[in-house]
């Protein structure tokens, strides 16, 4: 096989896939999520949109293995999920910073939790505190770094684990617009340098489509996958992209998915 065969072969790899996956709470009374169908290949950026309720942090918390799941398969590299593993990693909305920590301290929590950092560890810790633009921050403490600052870290910390599938449940929603668009672009700019496969959950319609390769349209709870909008927009992408026709129309394609169900 040529190197370009087998980086196409490579690149269409299915390494997170769900058949029929459901998740029920409260004695079987709630169901959050029902007949959840995807597949996802290696190094694609996922967009999950839906309405609030429908699932889209149940199904994160699933792939992550930190809840089980009620009915159906789901697997990652091809083995089925059965709790936390190492080569996933999840960021929430909020930094969840350790007060107490200083920026490199908090991002080298994931190596710490599995053994003594070394001195490699700490420099490529503050490689990524660079990559997220806060090299010249790696010793301040979160009181001393604004809201975006301080999601800046988590995501450094995030990317610390080494995982090589990226979880992020709403990481910028409670940051003002400049400042999410900031960390959007940036997020996608580390996105293409790591190479990692991820999956992000979003309200906003057009930062999922902007940052993704493919929107996952849900329904209502019980939430399902009911449409798969293929973003097929050149990259690097810029925030100009955003006014121009193409983009518009799958914002369109995409809302009205979503008012279908």
């Amino acid at each position: 096989m040529t190197n370009t065969a087998k980086d196409k072969a490579d690149a269409a790899e299915v390494v997170v896939s769900g058949k029929g996956v459901g998740k029920t709470f409260a004695g079987g009374s709630v169901v959050a999520l029902e007949g959840a169908n995807f597949d996802i290949e290696r190094g694609k950026f996922i967009s999950l949109v839906g309405p609030s309720g429908c699932g889209k942090s149940t199904l994160l918390r699933l792939v992550a293995g930190l809840i089980d799941r009620s009915s159906g398969e789901l697997k990652v590299h091809g083995t089925s999920v059965k709790g936390p593993r190492q080569d996933i990693s999840m960021m929430f909305q909020k930094a969840t910073l350790l007060e107490w920590r200083t920026a490199i301290e908090n991002v080298l929590l994931p190596t710490e939790v599995h053994r003594k950092p070394t001195r490699d560890d700490r420099t490529r810790a503050l490689e990524l505190l660079g990559m997220v633009g806060l090299k010249d921050f790696a010793f301040s403490y979160p009181a001393q770094l604004s809201g975006g600052m301080q999601q800046r870290v988590a995501l450094a910390r995030l990317l610390q684990t080494g995982a090589d599938i990226l979880l992020l449940d709403e990481p910028f929603g409670a940051l003002d617009e400049f400042t999410r668009e900031h960390l959007n672009v940036e997020l996608m700019r580390i996105q293409a340098d790591v190479g990692a496969t991820t999956l992000f959950v979003t309200h906003n319609i057009s930062e999922a489509i902007f940052l993704a390769d493919e929107v996952f349209v849900m329904t209502s709870r019980p939430g399902r996958i009911a449409k798969v909008v293929d973003v097929n927009l050149p990259r690097p992408r810029t925030l100009k992209m955003q006014v121009e026709a193409e983009f518009n129309h799958l914002v369109e394609e995409v809302r009205e998915a979503l008012g279908a169900f």
